[in-house]
Order: C-alpha cells, then structure tokens, then sequence
C-alpha cells in the first residue's frame, strides 16, 4: 500500500474581513486560531482550499 502524502498547514493571517467563502475552506482544513497547524492529506480538494486561500497560509511538504 502506498503511503500518503501529508502536507503541514499554518494559518499565519487572520481570517477577519475575508470573505465568507474563505472562511468555510479554512473550517474544511481544521484550522481555527492564529499560528495553528495542521497535517492534511494531499488531496485534490485540499490542494483547491490551500489555492484559494494561499494567503493567509504558509504551506510545508508540498510534493
């Protein structure tokens, strides 16, 4: 079995004044207060979130 690719994720800019949208991607990638991180696999949906809001992430393991 091949194993999956794991991209780290780390909300570096507030959310407030975005839009709503935006907001929603970063429920969907489980992040929540400032300077968290989190580990999600990369996915084609994951890869379309981290695209739209690449702004307010800072991006690590990417393939």
């Amino acid at each position: 079995m091949a194993k999956k690719k794991i991209v780290k994720v780390t909300l570096i800019k507030s959310p407030i004044g975005t839009l709503p949208k935006h907001k929603l991607c970063l429920k969907g990638l489980g992040l929540r207060r400032m300077h968290q991180s989190v580990e999600v696999e990369d996915t084609p949906s994951v890869r379309g979130m981290i695209k739209k809001i690449n702004y307010m992430l800072a991006v690590e393991g990417e393939g």
